[in-house]
């Protein structure tokens, strides 16, 4: 094994510069030594490699492994992973036999920014020293408090991890003495800019701290076994109970069938396979295959239910989304919630479940998020740990990792239904009465201004698709949204979705500049997926200079209050106009605001209908049409209640025949009416 001690650098935080510390350490040691340097990061962002200019002879020289080494600058380059497909099915015994390639050089420099992954701890097992790379600032301490805490977990004795100091682009805020005390631990060196005069003479002393350090050897709560799998933390090397040892056993042969598919297939194309059925049906042909004839090789045991379920199970995660591919298939499912890889929740029927779906590992997890969102130009990571995006279906996604989630990766997915809910629908199950559906679809086309209101899951999005449906089909529309879901029929649509802002934080497209610019394409109607910002007033100001007939939806309690949520929303637009000429505008510019809501039974329903009548005073005056009257809840725990209607004329209704809308206003008066207020 090495001369010198395995040494294991561990970022605190993304962008603490540790990868080119890495490299400048090993440059610095290649005149005394020979020097491994092995990038650990299974992240699939290729640092080193492109560091070195060697991402090409690291990718000619890859040959049925993940694992490619080259020769560059004097220095030899390991590569556990080139992408974080890859990095997935990765497994220990390949990294076993890198540590041995790696035994006969001097020193070995690991990059590794998450050290306690599974498929990293033959070289963790054998590392003598593991420093933690930090920015001196407030958040570089934090990152640098978690971090030593999650090595203790892993079984690191606290006298093996050093830190260093790394400062990147700003003074230190936080000063040496301040570092130690507050981690208890201490300063093996202090990186200087880059472009400071000592920033060689820095790395040199780091080298020569390094060389003065003791093999101390192998981690004791850590030994590799006689297999060459690494024992955890706690088990003192006994055998695991038998349902985690068939759950190892089934991960362990599909981590196997992964790499075959890597080494026999293209799977970089299955993020963009779902725009081709062709090909994405003969890929999961091709898979199918390579794994039904790995089953029956290995004579892998169990039922041929198991055994089919198993294969099902390598396709989901080679082309889709995993354990999650199950609850997508489910068309009563409407939210998927996952709090981390083993804590799967569904929403179906309005109610929310636990399920026994699991993901393998976090890192599972987190290859699911990036197979969604890569293809839409978007990312996560330390620096934007949130993401909202969208499956081909139209389903919305979000996701958040750590440091902002405390507790580990989670995701909800909100399922819209590969059918998208019609009228007849929303008729058929009872959420919206058909004389009001009637009404809305004549205000539709009569070109008023209309706002879909209510919570968080309470149907406002399909409602609002409900209502496209009634655009004509000869209009222009344009439709802007966060994360596109809107699934219009009409043949004249452009759709504009914002974007975040890059890693260098530019480049944000928000929604008030798509609508700005929609203004200029000659729309005929507007449909805005969702307003929450300052896009509000730009929203008022174009309903109120000729592009009526717009649609948005709005979070909101009541139909009054979607009224006073788009005042405090213009508000956001930092301009100081006087709130009667906000609430001139929204008298003026709005029509109609209907309300959905989700009730205590999880059925979700259109509850208020109301029309913007003027002003009175400084209040913006309003008549409701109709309304959900809730009489209370059954023995089964249902809702009961009916649709009434209030008895008032709706001023819209002249606006109908002035554009000569077909409707018969007598389909409200047919409905119940409200006896008492």
């Amino acid at each position: 094994m090495a001369s010198l001690p395995i040494s294991v650098f561990i970022g605190a935080k993304g962008g603490a510069g540790t990868t080119t510390l890495c490299l400048e350490l090993a440059r610095a040691m290649r005149d005394k030594h020979s020097v491994a340097l092995v990038d650990a990061d299974l992240s699939g962002n290729r640092s080193v490699a492109v560091l070195c200019e060697a991402v090409r002879t690291l990718d000619a020289g890859r040959d049925g492994s993940t694992i490619a080494s080259v020769r560059t600058d004097g220095i030899t380059i390991f590569e556990l992973a080139d992408r974080y497909d890859a990095a997935f099915t990765l497994d220990e015994a390949s990294v076993e036999g890198c540590v041995g390639e790696v035994g006969g050089f001097d020193a070995i420099v690991v990059d590794a920014p998450r050290p306690f992954a599974v498929t990293v701890r033959p070289f963790i097992a054998r590392a003598q020293r593991f420093f933690i790379v930090l920015e001196p600032t407030l958040l570089g301490v934090a990152g640098a408090q978690s971090m030593i805490a999650d090595l203790k977990r892993f079984g690191v004795p606290a006298g093996r991890i050093d830190l260093i100091t790394n400062t990147r682009s700003e003074p230190a805020q936080v000063q040496r003495n301040e570092i130690e005390r507050a981690l208890n631990g201490k300063v093996a060196a202090e990186i200087p800019l880059a472009t400071s005069r000592t920033y060689g003479k820095s790395i040199a002393a780091l080298q020569r701290y390094i060389e003065s350090l003791p093999n101390e050897g192998e981690l004791p709560g850590l030994q590799p076994s006689a297999g060459g799998r690494a024992a955890a933390p706690g088990t003192n090397g006994h055998a695991t109970p038998l349902s985690t040892a068939v759950e190892l056993k089934r991960d362990a042969f599909k981590q196997e069938v992964h790499a075959a598919l890597l080494r026999q297939l293209d799977l970089v194309t299955a993020s963009t396979a779902h725009g081709d059925a062709a090909k994405l049906a003969d890929l999961r042909s091709k898979i199918e295959s390579i794994a039904a004839s790995m089953v029956s090789e290995r004579k892998f045991e169990g039922s041929a239910e198991e055994l089919a379920g198993l294969r099902q199970e390598i396709v989901d995660e080679a082309l889709g989304l995993g354990p999650l591919e199950d609850l997508m298939r489910d068309p009563d499912i409407t939210e998927i919630m996952i709090n981390g890889p083993s804590m799967i929740y569904v929403e179906r029927f309005g109610k929310i479940e636990h399920t026994t779906k699991r993901f393998t590992s976090d890192r599972q997890l987190r290859l699911i998020i990036e197979r969604i969102i890569t293809p839409l130009g978007r990312r996560i990571d330390e620096s934007s740990p949130m993401v909202d995006a969208r499956l081909p279906d139209g389903s919305r996604v979000n996701a958040i990792i750590e440091p902002i989630a405390i507790d580990g990766t989670s995701m909800t997915i909100r399922r819209f239904g590969v059918k998208r809910m019609a009228a007849e629908d929303l008729i058929k199950v009872g959420a919206v009465p058909p004389a009001m559906l009637d009404f809305l679809r004549a205000a539709v086309q009569a070109r008023l201004n209309c706002v879909v209101s209510g919570g968080t899951g309470s149907g406002k999005t399909t409602f609002l698709n409900v209502l496209s449906s009634f655009l004509p089909d000869h209009e222009r529309i344009v439709t802007i949204e966060d994360a596109a879901e809107l699934r219009l029929n009409q043949s004249h649509v452009v759709r504009l979705e914002s974007r975040p802002p890059n890693i260098e934080g530019t480049g944000e497209i928000r929604i008030r500049d798509l609508f700005r610019n929609a203004l200029r394409m000659r729309p005929d109607r507007v449909v805005i997926g969702e307003c929450r910002g300052p896009e509000a007033l730009d929203m008022l100001q174009a309903m109120n200079t000729g592009h009526d007939g717009s649609l948005t939806t709005i979070h909101a309690n009541s139909q009054r209050d979607a009224i006073s949520r788009i005042e405090t929303l213009v508000m956001m637009a930092g301009y100081d106009l006087p709130v009667r000429a906000i609430r001139e505008q929204i008298s003026a510019a709005l029509d109609l605001v209907v309300h959905t809501s989700r009730l205590r039974d999880g059925a979700r329903k259109l509850i208020g209908v109301s029309e913007v009548v003027g002003m009175e005073s400084d209040v913006v005056t309003m008549q409701e049409i109709m309304r959900f009257a809730q009489a209370g809840i059954d023995a089964e725990g249902k809702v009961i209640g009916e649709f009434v209607y209030t008895g008032v004329q709706p001023m819209c209704i002249k606006r109908f025949e002035e554009y000569g809308i077909p409707y018969d206003p007598r389909g409200l008066s047919e409905m119940k009416q409200l006896t008492t207020w």
